[in-house]
């Protein structure tokens, strides 16, 4: 067997050699020269029914898994191909899979056109787009491919070692979501204000509101990492996310715990000024209008709101102080309390869209506040 480093930089050579011949490389052969090297390297036994199984079928009604990964004949990981250049954005491959490894009763999938992979927790109780646990790209960062990749070794998932990884970052997610969610977009929760009003008594509550909005509050988390000897490799420098700390910053456009989606694109620097406008501000300058109706799509379903004239939203009847605040009642009651999909902090300004009364268009209320706040240093 050789080491799993090795054998990614050989996929990687493969790879580039076979995008520079600009032919179509379908499936299959994707799986002999990308996939099945990987799965070898990882100390599993391809030539062996038992060990690694293709085309495997739990009944003989069901659709086939590309490779079911078993230990003591039980199927621990799967693994769903795709050819190599296949857009795994697809949400369609994603649901596939998971739907089944959920029904099999086995907890980890992977996904991969041979230049990418991308691992889920089938089992966690959370959106299918929210069970993904890290997504790597062989060409552009080796080390954490090969550190993720590692971690599904036969040694290492017989171990389980890769739950234990999974747990801290499943916990920091959703603890990631409440601090920014305290800090709102562009205004701060009033719980935070009134924790931070009893502790300075010399400030007025107004003081301390507006000096979090101009805050740049930052949440940077240590990386986990899971030394991995038998097969090396492991960068122990890699992040949870293979792309660096989670560092969020009020006034940012995506929280990480929105679900760790990749490639993580760039964000487009939010000034001062934006930050600091509020929606009552935009209806003061005639953008929005007070009693426009606010739009939200979620789960499929189109939902609105009210918005008022002081800028605060009225959903089902209920007034809400902040976009944010209506987007997570409207989640509450979709899928009722205590639910997995409540837990994690909604970004009410790209949430809810409504007409931009200037332009006449429908746009998000992120973007229209970006357009008040180019008008204003304009």
């Amino acid at each position: 067997m050789y080491e799993l480093k090795d054998v990614l930089k050989q996929c990687v050579e493969r790879i580039q050699r076979y995008r520079q011949q600009r032919t179509r490389i379908p499936e299959q052969s994707t799986r002999m020269s990308l996939i099945d090297p990987v799965i070898d390297a990882l100390g599993w036994d391809i030539h062996d029914l038992e060990e690694v199984h293709p085309e495997y079928r739990r009944r003989g009604v069901d659709n086939p898994v590309d490779y079911a990964l078993l230990i003591l004949r039980t199927p621990r990981l799967f693994i769903e191909a795709k050819a190599l250049g296949e857009n795994l954005d697809d949400p369609r491959w994603a649901n596939q899979i998971i739907g089944y490894a959920a029904s099999a009763g086995v907890e980890w999938v992977a996904l991969t056109n041979g230049a990418e992979w991308r691992v889920y927790n089938a089992h966690a109780p959370v959106p299918v787009e929210q069970k993904l646990f890290r997504v790597v790209s062989l060409e552009s960062d080796l080390d954490a491919a090969s550190e993720l990749l590692s971690l599904l070794s036969k040694e290492n998932m017989g171990q389980n070692r890769i739950e234990e990884l999974w747990r801290g970052y499943f916990i920091d997610r959703q603890v990631l979501a409440d601090l920014l969610d305290l800090f709102g977009d562009g205004e701060p929760a009033p719980e935070l204000v009134g924790l931070l009003d009893d502790r300075l008594p010399r400030l007025t509550r107004n003081e301390i509101r507006s000096s979090l909005i101009r805050a740049r509050a930052s949440f940077d988390y240590p990386a986990p990492t899971m030394p991995v000897r038998s097969i090396g490799a492991a960068n122990p420098a890699t992040s949870l996310t293979a792309e660096g700390p989670v560092t969020m910053r009020t006034g940012s456009s995506k929280s990480s715990a929105d679900g760790v989606i990749p490639p993580r694109r760039s964000k487009r620097a939010v000034s001062h000024t934006e930050r600091s406008i509020k929606l009552a501000d935009i209806i003061r300058v005639g953008r929005l209008s007070p009693g426009a109706e606010l739009y939200a799509r979620y789960k499929g379903v189109s939902y609105t709101a009210e918005l008022l004239a002081d800028g605060t939203v009225r959903f089902g009847g209920r007034p809400f102080p902040t976009p944010s605040a209506a987007g997570r009642a409207l989640k509450i009651d979709a899928n009722g309390p205590g639910t997995p999909e409540t837990v994690l902090a909604t970004d009410g300004l790209d949430f809810w869209s409504s007409k931009d009364a200037i332009r006449g268009d429908i746009a998000s209320l992120k973007e229209i506040r970006r357009r008040t706040a180019d008008r204003e240093d304009g």
